[in-house]
């Protein structure tokens, strides 16, 4: 679901009747890298061809192979789009495309080999990680397509699907200051880390796209993510054991405590730490400190499992959603709790906002 409606993805299959087995490799570059289908359409920015454009010769040849030799077609229409009339007309996309986005400039044959630069490469090019984690302006392109036009760059989305997209630059707090390299690869392996762990669409990310990268191509983009200044200054975040000594000694007098006791402590523990790569830390997280906390009560609403990858020795472990033992208010105050305690030092949520929340959840799920 789009600002402007719903927007269902074709069937790219070599299907020749449906899907894209009459592409040849010109028609299939011009679609990826310029966002122009075959019959001379603009293709909704929901396609990140503009991120696309920057794949390189090489990789573009073999995405064309694997495309037409590895997938097996399916002779399947896909459902129509759901954009409302006039919205839906689509000439006057061309228009917003040479308007609003970058010119294309010419690939590169081949991938970068220095690691920095091959991060730089994969998050801005063939990962789209801007689609999602870069703001977006009124006329719905990205603010900014890589580091070179400002600060604002993967400084953090609009919702999705409901939840808050982060920041993946150097906040302390909010962003990735305070990971390491080596826990940034391990998230983007195994969707968790000692401090957290993936969740909504991020989750799918990882199961479906960066478990399989190699490690020295996750270290890269790890690398670069790294070398992103802060958009916002924030002092680091310490841990404080007056929480757990409150509820260690019985005291539930905080607005929330006794909802936290009777629903989370179970699993995420009075001292807030909960179980190392199972359970996530609710301390000193950069989703329960984030300044937006949609995704949090969106957690907390319809619950989370964690990534599933190919490696079974990883359990995966789910979290219940609260939507219909816990009232507005019991949410509100349990959020509001978690984001003040441990050194955590977020807002206080509202049960309006969490109202809102369930609303748009379920929009989401009709």
């Amino acid at each position: 679901m789009s600002p402007i409606g719903g927007m269902v993805p074709p069937n790219i299959t070599p299907d020749k009747n449906f899907g894209i087995g009459n592409y040849t490799y010109d028609d299939f570059n011009r679609a990826v890298r310029y966002g122009i289908a075959k019959n001379g359409d603009t293709l909704y920015p929901s396609m990140p061809w503009v991120s696309y454009s920057r794949i390189s010769v090489s990789d573009m040849e073999a995405l064309y192979a694997y495309f037409m030799y590895s997938v097996q077609p399916v002779a399947r229409a896909s459902n129509a789009n759901t954009i409302p009339w006039p919205l839906s007309i689509r000439w006057p996309m061309t228009y917003w495309r040479w308007f609003f986005t970058p010119s294309v400039q010419l690939p590169p044959q081949d991938a970068p080999t220095d690691s920095l630069a091959l991060g730089a490469y994969y998050v801005n090019g063939l990962g789209h990680c801007g689609a999602c984690h870069t703001p977006r302006a009124l006329t719905l392109q990205e603010v900014a397509f890589d580091e070179h036009d400002g600060n604002a760059y993967l400084s953090g989305g609009q919702l999705i699907d409901g939840y808050f997209v982060p920041s993946l630059r150097g906040e302390k707090v909010s962003g990735l200051g305070n990971s390491s390299t080596e826990e940034i690869v391990e998230l983007l392996k195994t969707g968790r880390t000692d401090k957290t762990a993936t969740f909504g669409p991020m989750s799918d990310v990882v199961t479906n796209s960066t478990q399989y990268m190699t490690e020295s191509d996750l270290h890269a983009i790890a690398s670069y993510l790294r070398s992103l200044p802060a958009r916002v200054q924030q002092e680091k975040s310490y841990y404080s054991s007056n929480t757990y000594a409150a509820l260690s000694h019985g005291d539930i007098s905080s607005v929330g405590a006794s909802v936290y006791m009777k629903n989370c402590e179970g699993c995420h523990l009075a001292n807030g730490l909960g179980y190392s790569k199972k359970f996530t830390r609710l301390a000193l997280n950069s989703t329960v400190n984030s300044q937006e906390p949609n995704g949090l009560i969106q957690i907390v609403l319809v619950g989370s499992s964690h990534a599933k990858t190919m490696d079974n020795n990883i359990p995966i472990y789910s979290m219940p959603g609260f939507s219909q033992s816990l009232s507005d208010q019991d949410i509100a105050d349990v959020i509001t709790f978690i984001r003040s305690s441990w050194g955590n030092n977020a807002s206080a949520v509202s049960a309006t906002m969490v109202a809102e929340s369930r609303k748009e959840m379920q929009r989401l799920s009709q």
